[in-house]
């Protein structure tokens, strides 16, 4: 058991596997500072100097100027600005993973899938490749 464990743990897929997830979470990180530090600060400057990262609804009836501040007190809140970016960096990393899947199938080349069925001669009927006689009209088929 514990050889057929190496074998799959050196295995490339497994591997791939690895390596794909570092680079993803590396990847993501990435986007979430492209979001909160680069897209979202014009964003809220054009909206009338809205910081995202601070936008909150207080449940509680006590104010709190920050996010932060709320949270060190206990209070509930409801973070929108923080939901907003959440939303942004998966829109930007599913788009970027969309194009990587469609680079990947344009340099693999999708193969249509073998045909399974094959025309009868003499009624047009679809039959399966290796019948001899037609189901439909009982026509005898010739050898392919």
């Amino acid at each position: 058991m514990l050889s057929e464990f190496k074998q799959f743990a050196i295995k490339g897929n497994v591997i791939d596997l690895a390596v794909g997830f570092v680079v993803g979470a590396a990847f993501g990180k990435i986007v979430t500072s492209l979001t909160n530090d680069i897209l979202m600060p014009p964003i809220g400057l054009a909206l009338g100097a809205v910081d995202f990262s601070n936008l909150f609804i207080n449940l509680s009836s006590t104010h709190y100027p920050t996010i932060a501040a709320a949270k060190a007190a206990g209070a509930p809140t409801l973070n929108v600005g923080l939901f907003i970016n959440t939303i942004i960096d998966f829109l930007i990393i599913a788009f970027a993973v969309f194009l990587l899947v469609k680079w990947v199938n344009h340099l693999v080349g999708e193969k249509p899938a073998p045909p399974t069925t094959k025309e009868c001669p003499y009624c047009l009927s679809a039959i399966a490749l290796g019948a001899t006689r037609c189901p439909h009209c009982t026509s005898e088929l010739k050898a392919a």
